[in-house]
């Protein structure tokens, strides 16, 4: 993910490192009675998932794609004899996931976690194209605005460190298979004439991702940033300008998280 995609979870993933400072810093400022002492020795537990989600493209264009011409049977939205494509950007937005959390012990600093969740979120493709129309020459910019609902089965591995008295941090690796419900609702709005970006309906992601658990006195609190990478390049491609010209795209996932176990 790059830089300017970060800066709009700058806010939250400060507030996220403040909560688990402070939280180690008062573990060391006073002797607490430890909570739940027996609640990792238990083969299994459950719990639930609320987060915050920033879908994103890792785009890469054709090496030849701003010499490619596109007649205009392959652009009808812009009304000319013909259009080249200058560049594609995208443009991530909030969205929020929500998912159920099982967590199998595998020994004393491993877990293994299956976390279904539901998230839903929106992309924004930006394009700047040059139109050609009665000898004149003209700049045009498109943005597209991709919505998906993922139904998601992600499979973690979870290493912990030695708990701290309520406080212990962890880090966790693996992957997820996702649905994209709202693939088949874009080819229904296809008739509507109106040039779509359709996405294919299955994907798998790589996931990685750090967080701190606090103990209280009857559940697990835990925060975790999250980020996952597409294995796969999810473009449908169409005779369009707004897919032709795109080598591959692929997602980039970045999730803040609470969890209640």
């Amino acid at each position: 993910m790059n830089r300017k995609n970060l800066k709009n979870f700058r806010i939250p993933i400060v507030l996220l490192f403040v909560l688990a400072l402070s939280g180690i810093n008062h573990v060391k400022g006073q002797r607490q009675p430890m909570n739940l002492p027996a609640y990792d020795y238990s083969p299994y537990h459950f719990g639930f998932v609320l987060a915050v989600n920033q879908m994103n493209f890792a785009l890469q264009l054709k090496d030849n794609a701003s010499l490619i011409t596109f007649d205009s049977a392959m652009s009808p939205d812009f009304f000319a004899d013909s259009v080249r494509i200058m560049s594609v950007t995208s443009k991530p937005t909030l969205g929020f996931t929500i998912g159920i959390v099982s967590n199998l012990r595998l020994g004393k600093y491993f877990d293994l976690r299956f976390v279904p969740s539901l998230a839903f979120g929106e992309r924004r493709l930006n394009y700047t194209f040059l139109r050609y129309k009665d000898d004149a020459v003209s700049t045009v910019e498109f943005e597209k605005n991709i919505t998906s609902t993922y139904v998601e089965f992600p499979l973690h591995i979870k290493y912990k460190s030695k708990r701290l008295n309520n406080v212990r941090a962890y880090v966790i690796a693996g992957g997820k298979y996702v649905i994209d419900l709202a693939t088949t609702k874009a080819d229904k709005d296809e008739e509507k004439n109106n040039t779509l970006v359709k996405l294919n309906r299955n994907d798998f992601l790589l996931e990685a991702g750090v967080g701190f658990d606090f103990y209280n006195g009857w559940f697990k609190f835990g925060t975790e940033i999250k980020m996952a990478y597409g294995l796969t390049d999810i473009l449908k491609r169409e005779d369009n300008i707004y897919t032709e010209g795109i080598k591959s795209m692929r997602s980039q996932i970045f999730q803040i998280s609470f969890t209640f176990e």
